[in-house]
């Protein structure tokens, strides 16, 4: 109700900008003890994944907290977990702006922020001083001006980095918006990266005595035999997780909506039916080796089941939080629940 009212003061400025404010008003109210009295109290639904035990299976996706400096504000919104990042070995400013756009008749989001982010050291510093004690992932990325060729290097940079601070690190190789990123989704290229990363997670287990679940994030924009090949791919590499999937690169269903011919990556509802469908694909390929968490499109706890439904273990919110509000991942945890029994 509270957001409802606040919603369209946020929806006044410019996208990029009233993202700054709303999280920097998120702190105001956490330092002060208010921040609780916005958000419904959620139930704990203990889920086992990873490895890990997630209190309860809703969490907030990458891109919101590019550089870990609201962990303990969004804390209190009461997710089963906090992803962070994505995060480069180097700070990059990103793309140009504007770059980031509501499409409100379609419930939507295009952004082409291009990884901007103060880069891995700044975000550790921040992870340091958050006093969050739950489930924190931890996403990291390429710079911009690394050479696709040498795109494993930054990824092993920041898997080490980032690794004695994370509850898992996720690898995200689906942005459309870092030039030929996507590339590394292809057969060859991500079986040597999983590869490569693999040998240093152990390496670095063996180093810290605790072991650091490693995920993939993917693209929706996949095609039936690329998802065969990444599901091939992550069981033979026994890497831990599956996020599916990151923002798409088609305009269906905003074609004639207000910026919807903006580049960059569109996420929130017209997205949702393209990651379920990639979610419920992996889920029959891998038939459990591999967990899946579901993200894309969810703007209720009735989408947020449909992802369970189709195959996922945990679902990441992000789009829809823009729209509904801190009372969206309650409604998520408690539809998860009921669907139970």
């Amino acid at each position: 109700m509270a957001y409802g009212l606040f919603r369209p003061l946020v929806f006044m400025l410019d996208a990029e900008r009233s993202h700054r404010l709303t999280l920097k008003a998120a702190d105001a109210l956490h330092s002060l003890g208010f921040l609780r009295a916005f958000t419904p109290s959620i139930e704990p639904d203990p889920v086992q994944v990873m490895g890990l035990t997630f209190p309860n299976p809703v969490g907030l996706a990458a891109g919101l907290d590019k550089n870990g400096e609201h962990i303990d504000a969004l804390a209190d919104f009461g997710f089963g977990f906090i992803e962070v990042g994505t995060v480069t070995p180097r700070p990059q400013p990103g793309n140009p702006k504007p770059r980031l756009f509501r499409l409100p008749q379609a419930e939507a989001i295009i952004n082409r922020m291009g990884f901007n982010n103060d880069g891995v050291d700044a975000l550790i510093a921040n992870v340091r001083e958050s006093q969050y004690k739950g489930i924190l992932g931890i996403n990291i990325g390429k710079n911009f001006d690394t050479p696709i060729e040498n795109a494993t290097d930054d990824y092993l940079i920041g898997l080490e980095k980032v690794y004695e601070y994370a509850s898992y690190v996720t690898v995200n190789i689906s942005s459309p918006n870092t030039k030929n990123l996507r590339q590394l989704q292809q057969a060859d290229e991500l079986g040597q990266l999983l590869s490569r990363l693999k040998q240093k997670q152990i390496a670095l287990a063996d180093q810290h005595g605790r072991y650091v679940p490693v995920a993939l994030k993917i693209a929706p924009d996949l095609e039936a035999n690329q998802i065969e090949d990444i599901a091939e791919r992550l069981v033979a590499s026994k890497i831990d997780a599956v996020i599916a999937t990151n923002t798409t690169l088609s305009r269906v269903g905003v074609e004639h909506v207000p910026h919807g011919n903006e580049a960059g990556g569109l996420s929130g509802a017209p997205v949702r039916a393209k990651s379920t469908h990639v979610i419920r694909e992996l889920a029959e390929l891998l038939q459990g080796e591999v967990p899946i968490i579901g993200v894309g499109g969810i703007l209720s706890g009735e989408d947020a089941v449909d992802k369970i439904h189709a195959g996922a273990s945990l679902v990441q919110l992000y789009s829809g939080l823009i729209y509904h509000g801190p009372a969206l991942v309650a409604d998520c945890a408690e539809v998860i629940a009921r669907t139970r029994f």
